[in-house]
């Protein structure tokens, strides 16, 4: 049984020198754990309980009250007895109104895409030159909000249809459709002219 005890032997010098090397390695994780924890146990609280311990100690003051309103007290206009300030003074035939002006069967066309330019007032727009390019006359247009934009007859510009007729160096002229007042669209004629 000799070669039972030598084999035993060494068996148990090479699990001894394994758990040297295993506790060697725990202690060096240990260590380092021990080093973090110790890192992160500080009084990381400290300038919170000096600030709360800065505010307690300030002296309170006091807060005046909201001051009394004085109470609004309505006026109830009785208007019953009185004219009606939007009633014309004279009041006039409507229906000989409607006869003197037939409607001429104009409107404007509302299923177009709206342009650009028809989103800004007329007055509002500026004409600062004219181009032009293989025979055709471009304006060339400013808006309100400083961009430049390019227009040539048959575009539209303004808020009330405006569609341009002709583009001169000086001019560009437009027709647009108003309203008649009498529920029917009259045209207008309309100019922007070179800015200065």
């Amino acid at each position: 049984m000799a070669f039972g005890s030598g084999a035993r032997l060494i068996v148990d010098e090479k699990n001894s020198a394994r758990r040297g090397a295993l506790s060697g390695a725990h202690r060096i994780v240990s260590l380092g754990l021990c080093l973090v924890l110790a890192a992160c146990g500080g009084d990381s609280m400290r300038d919170l309980r000096e600030y709360a311990a800065e505010v307690n100690a300030r002296k309170s003051t006091r807060v005046e009250p909201l001051p009394d309103f004085k109470r609004y007290e309505t006026y109830a206009y009785q208007s019953s007895d009185k004219v009606d300030p939007f009633e014309p003074f004279f009041q006039e035939d409507k229906v000989g109104v409607a006869e003197t002006r037939p409607n001429s069967g104009l409107q404007p066309d509302i299923e177009r895409n709206k342009e650009e330019l028809e989103a800004f007032p007329l007055d509002s727009l500026r004409m600062v030159g004219t181009l032009e390019q293989d025979d055709v006359v471009w304006g060339i247009i400013k808006d309100p909000e400083g961009v430049v934009h390019r227009v040539q007859v048959g575009n539209y510009m303004g808020q009330n249809y405006g569609k341009i007729m002709h583009i001169q160096e000086d001019r560009i002229e437009l027709l647009e459709i108003v309203r008649d007042g009498q529920g029917g669209w009259v045209e207008n004629e309309a100019a922007v002219a070179l800015a200065e």
